[in-house]
């Protein structure tokens, strides 16, 4: 029943990513069909992560009432609803209530199967987060070609009809999975919340690990095509294909990052991942050409979501089983609502007549002094929440 379980918490996490995904591929159509400006769209696509960060710390308290399991079937539920609303948006504002609805149903998920997934296999958690992982990326792979040969039959609706669709079947099939009795999943032991705080140095550790480096890449992927087109010069299928490329390096960073996680220093392996992360991005702002550019975001994509898996590692290894459930859900959801705004920023930025090349220049210099700060606080034993902190060792 575990991996049947685990299987189908695959294809549900392939569909509630596919719907936060599908976005940056619209926006040039959405900005057409809506008579909007990159600002306005920014904005849209920022909803959706917002959305993924705002349920994060409610659901951790809701997971230490109610089941995992059950929490990831109403996630599944919400996933339906919203993917049905926002293919039926008539203006601006329902097409970011939408939105905003796609991204409350992958946050409520992500909070509730993560920690389940770690629950169903103690013993291995980075190779097991990993592969859920990957399932996720392999949406963000598909999701520009599947949206181009969509928008080439139909209209930009049907990618959130058929998501709908998509996502009734296997959330069906995830009841019926869990329900069939032959395990308990998804009790655990977190039943009190309040134990999060007792974590919160660990937890701001993890923010300030993740958060920066999320904010760029937000800003980045969810613009990318347009930065392609315009400061790249590339046409819009080639600049597709980069949007497929850099998610694709995404698929076995997922897993090998989560391998590695198991067996390396956790902290140090974050700040490889990190430096190399801004080196990558700063590379780019200088590279033309076609095949150039395809290895630099390829090298880009693969160290950016090997971060994900290092630090959902370094989390879940590190928190205790009475309050790894809600711990986890204050850290993805305050960090998230840092991220979050990294595509609206960069909107702003470049309708502000700020160049793509200037804006991910500074934004990478900045991220770079930030990690270098950090990796200063570790070294001297200062980095909050870690052996060597004046007040807490976890």
């Amino acid at each position: 029943m575990t991996r049947r379980l685990f299987g189908t918490l695959c294809g549900l996490v392939f569909l509630v990513n596919f719907g936060r995904v599908a976005f940056p591929p619209l926006v040039e159509t959405l900005q057409m069909q809506f008579g909007v400006g990159p600002a306005t769209i920014g904005v849209v696509t920022s909803l959706v992560w917002l959305g993924t960060a705002l349920p994060r710390i409610p659901v951790g308290y809701l997971l230490t009432r109610v089941p995992r399991d059950r929490v990831v079937l109403g996630a599944g539920t919400l996933l339906v609803a919203a993917a049905g609303f926002t293919a039926s948006a008539t203006s601006i504002l329902t097409l970011q209530v939408g939105a905003f609805g796609l991204g409350l149903a992958s946050g409520a998920y992500f909070v509730s199967a993560v920690p389940l997934v770690g629950e169903l296999f103690p013993e291995r958690v980075g190779r097991m987060v990993g592969i859920h992982g990957a399932a996720s990326q392999v949406a963000a792979v598909v999701a520009a070609p599947v949206v181009v040969v969509i928008l080439a039959s139909f209209s930009w609706r049907a990618t959130f009809w058929v998501l709908a669709v998509a996502a009734a079947v296997v959330t069906v099939v995830l009841y019926a999975v869990s329900r069939d009795g032959s395990t308990e999943t998804g009790t655990g032991t977190d039943r009190n919340f309040s134990a999060a705080l007792g974590h919160w140095k660990l937890i701001l550790t993890g923010i300030l690990l993740i958060a920066p480096a999320g904010f760029v890449w937000q800003g980045l992927f969810n613009f990318l095509v347009s930065y392609m087109t315009q400061a790249k010069g590339f046409s819009p299928t080639a600049a597709s294909t980069m949007l497929t490329i850099i998610f694709a390096a995404g698929v076995p960073a997922f897993s090998l990052s989560g391998r590695l996680a198991d067996k390396l220093p956790h902290v140090p392996y974050i700040f490889a991942l990190l430096l190399a992360f801004t080196g990558a991005l700063f590379t780019l702002t200088y590279t033309q050409g076609f095949v150039a550019v395809a290895v630099v975001v390829a090298v880009l994509g693969y160290v950016v979501h090997s971060l994900f898996p290092a630090l959902d590692t370094f989390m879940l290894s590190s928190l205790p089983n009475d309050a790894r459930g809600s711990s986890y859900a204050v850290f993805s959801g305050a960090a998230l609502l840092l991220e979050a705004n990294g595509s609206g920023a960069v909107g702003f930025l470049t309708e502000a007549n700020y160049g793509f090349e200037m804006v991910f220049r500074t934004l990478a210099v900045s991220l770079l002094a930030v990690v270098v700060g950090l990796a200063v606080l570790y070294v001297v034993g200062r980095l909050p929440g870690l052996p060597g902190d004046d007040e807490i060792a976890v």
